[in-house]
């Protein structure tokens, strides 16, 4: 018997106090502010995002301190501090006589999933105390808590160890692999050298689709942000979908095509290419330029990923807030061309090393997942318990 089970024995055998989370912990809402009307420092600043959104000279909150972020993308996302922090757009919760900070912390966590589903808002989301105020929490005495959280931080630890020991092999192993395949792609004065405007059948740009268009199902499509965030060098199928009827002048793309995303935040990924080989018509967002050809969609995709390539895309474009590419752009690019026959052999062997390095299934990345899913499962399971019958509210 643990540890832990002794405890729990001893303190609780007949189950444990749950209560609203408002009723048991202080939850505090930030102070509206901005980078112009704080001074500059080196305290972070908590608002919608993950990261801090800029430092500054005083703080808000002092100690132990759990945020979770009030609006943006990051909406409902849970971090611990144990630091000054000034809290700005998101809002503060810290336990009381019965509960530890840190337990609640490792509570939330658990619930993240919840919380972001608490979400509201149209184009800005947001999630509010009132949207939370109402979960209930175990409160287990406080040595069983102690016991949770010390055996919580180890694991964390623990698995954060780990992840970073295989994150950085995997560094290694991308880094081989961008090598190899930029070895195998370079130029060669025996292979033709191409522009892509002499390959093309046809290139032109989509149609803009907005987020609001995007639908759970309907006709398949892809938007430019995707092919940055969602796909890597090739992809069979979309994740997002859209009414056909709303959209104006509606772009096709099929089996094969190559998508550029010509709108971007960085110069050095500005007009990333993916090729596309599933089955299915679909339709190409604003700000992606669709390449139709007769060579190896793979082969073209590869290639257009190398050093030699990037450079070429990134070549005049101004560094700002937005970068932008167009179509003369690419039709410009310079690849290395060989006949089919030695695209489909280059193909099968990048296809391999590709699959090891960047398939979630399989290899390292596999393993990472996996650790994070053990560290959940056990903190789910040591922060469930039997709730008091003489304790409901």
């Amino acid at each position: 018997m643990s540890r832990l089970d002794r405890l729990i024995k001893e303190l609780c055998p007949n189950g444990v106090e749950y209560s609203r989370l408002k009723e048991c912990t202080e939850m505090k809402r930030g102070t509206s502010a901005t980078k112009s009307t704080l001074v500059e420092g080196n305290i972070p600043v908590i608002s919608g995002g993950k990261e801090p959104a800029f430092y500054c000279d005083s703080s808000n909150r002092d100690g132990e301190t759990i945020t979770v972020a009030g609006s943006g993308a990051g909406a409902g996302y849970v971090q611990y501090w144990n630091k000054p922090i000034f809290v700005n757009d998101a809002f503060s919760i810290k336990g009381n006589e019965k509960l530890y900070t840190r337990y609640v912390y490792h509570y939330l966590l658990s619930i993240q999933g919840e919380i972001y589903g608490t979400k509201k808002g149209g184009g800005v989301p947001h999630v509010h105390i009132s949207s939370i105020e109402n979960f209930k929490i175990p409160l287990p005495p406080l040595a069983v808590q102690c016991e949770i959280v010390r055996i919580l931080d180890n694991f964390t630890e623990l698995t954060a160890e780990l992840t970073a020991e295989l994150t950085a092999e995997l560094t290694a192993r991308k880094k081989q692999y961008e090598y190899y395949r930029d070895h195998m792609l370079s130029d060669d004065t025996e292979i033709p050298q191409v522009r892509l405007k002499d390959i093309a059948t046809d290139i032109f740009r989509g149609s803009g689709i907005t987020r609001d268009q995007v639908t759970a199902e309907g006709t398949p499509c892809v938007r430019y942000g995707e092919i940055y965030t969602t796909y890597n060098t090739w992809f069979d199928t979309c994740v997002s979908h859209t009414d056909i009827e709303t959209v104006q002048s509606p772009k096709y793309f099929e089996y094969g095509d190559i998508l550029f995303a010509i709108t971007g935040e960085s110069v050095e990924d500005i007009a990333k290419s993916v090729a596309y080989v599933g089955h299915e018509k679909c339709l190409a967002g604003g700000d992606i330029v669709v390449l139709k050809h007769k060579q190896n969609p793979k082969y073209l995709a590869y290639v257009l990923s190398t050093y030699e390539t990037r450079q070429q895309k990134s070549k005049g474009k101004i560094k700002s807030k937005v970068v932008h590419s167009n179509v003369p752009s690419i039709e410009n690019i310079l690849i290395p061309l060989p006949p089919l026959e030695t695209q489909e052999r280059i193909v099968s062997i990048l296809d391999k090393f590709d699959a090891l390095v960047n398939d979630i299934s399989i290899g390292l990345p596999a393993e990472i997942q996996a650790r994070q899913k053990q560290y959940e499962y056990y903190r789910d399971k040591l922060l469930s318990f039997k709730e008091a019958a003489n304790e409901q509210l």
